[in-house]
C-alpha cells in the first residue's frame, strides 16, 4: 500500500474491500499481507523506496506514450517479451549463489569484514566491533544494528564476521528473490507472439460498441494549494503596508529612512 496506516485503519480498509469484491480479499489474503502491506512490514517504513515497479516500466515506456494506444499495448508486449527471454537466459547462465550485483555486494561485504572482532552473547547474538565502533547481530531475525542485513536481506560485513566464526554459509541468510531459481521462476511463463491485426476474430458486439472520451476533464494543479494562495492573496490585500514614523511615507521604516522628517 502506498500509505503506512494503523492496524484499525488497515482492518477497516479490508472490510470495505470485502464489501467490494471477496475475491480481490481473498488474493490478498493468499499472497501474505506483509508482500504488500506497510503496516506489516518486517523493515523500518522510511527504507521502502519511493519508487516501484510501476514507475520503473512507466520510464521504459516515455518515448511509446505518444503511440495510439494499439501500437502502444505492442509495444509494451514486445517490451515484456524482450525482458522475459533475456533475464531468462540469463538465469540459465549463472552458476554463483546469487545473481548479478547482488553477488559482488554479498563479496564487498566479506572483504570489509576481515579486520572485525566478535564476542559471542548468545547462541544467535553476538557483538562485532568495526574499528571501535561496536554492532549487535542476531542470526536468528537476521538484524544488525546497523540496519543493513534486515533492509538488503543480504548478510552486511557484521553479519559476515559472525558468519565466518561460526563457519556459517551465507547463502542461507541471503532472501530467496536474489537467486538463480527465483529468478527462473519469474521468467518461466513465455510471451507469445500475436498475428496480424486483420487475422483477429473479433465479435460484432465488441465493434459495435463505442468507447468514448470522458465527459469532464481533470482542471491542472491541486486545489489545497490554489485555495492557499487565494488566502495569502486576500490577506495580503487586507494587511496594512509599513509607514516610516519619520518621513511618513510607505515603503520602508525610520531605519531605511533617507526623506527629510515630516513636518509636526
Amino acid at each position: 500500500m502506498a500509505k503506512a496506516c494503523t492496524k484499525n485503519e488497515f482492518d477497516m480498509l479490508m472490510d470495505t474491500v470485502e464489501k467490494e469484491d471477496i475475491t480481490v480479499k481473498e488474493y490478498l489474503d493468499l499472497a501474505g499481507y506483509e508482500k504488500w502491506a506497510l503496516c506489516y512490514a518486517q523493515v523500518h517504513r522510511g527504507w521502502h523506496m519511493t519508487s516501484n515497479i510501476a514507475e520503473s516500466i512507466n520510464a521504459a515506456l516515455v518515448s511509446a506514450r505518444e503511440l495510439p494506444i494499439f501500437e502502444f499495448l505492442e509495444e509494451v508486449r514486445l517490451l515484456f517479451g524482450r525482458w522475459n527471454h533475456d533475464y531468462k537466459k540469463e538465469a540459465t547462465c549463472i552458476f554463483t549463489s546469487l545473481i548479478g550485483k547482488y553477488h559482488d555486494i554479498l563479496a564487498d561485504n566479506e572483504a570489509l569484514s576481515t579486520r572485525m572482532t566478535v564476542v559471542p552473547s548468545t547462541e544467535y547474538v553476538h557483538n562485532v566491533n568495526d574499528d571501535g565502533r561496536y554492532f549487535v547481530v542476531c542470526l536468528k531475525e537476521k538484524t544488525c544494528t546497523c540496519g543493513r542485513f534486515r533492509y538488503e536481506e543480504i548478510p552486511c560485513e557484521h553479519a559476515w564476521a559472525v558468519l565466518k566464526l561460526k563457519s556459517l554459509p551465507p547463502d542461507e541468510y541471503c532472501s530467496d528473490l536474489y537467486k538463480p531459481k527465483t529468478m527462473l521462476k519469474t521468467y518461466n511463463m513465455p510471451i507469445h507472439p500475436l498475428p496480424d491485426v486483420k487475422a483477429w476474430l473479433i465479435p460484432d458486439s465488441v465493434i459495435a460498441d463505442d468507447v468514448l472520451p470522458p465527459k469532464f476533464k481533470r482542471p491542472l494543479g491541486s486545489q489545497r494549494v490554489s485555495l492557499r494562495k487565494k488566502q495569502q492573496e486576500s490577506y495580503r490585500g487586507l494587511r496594512g503596508k509599513n509607514t516610516c514614523s519619520t518621513c511618513g511615507m510607505t515603503g520602508h521604516n525610520r531605519r531605511s529612512c533617507r526623506n527629510k522628517p515630516k513636518d509636526v
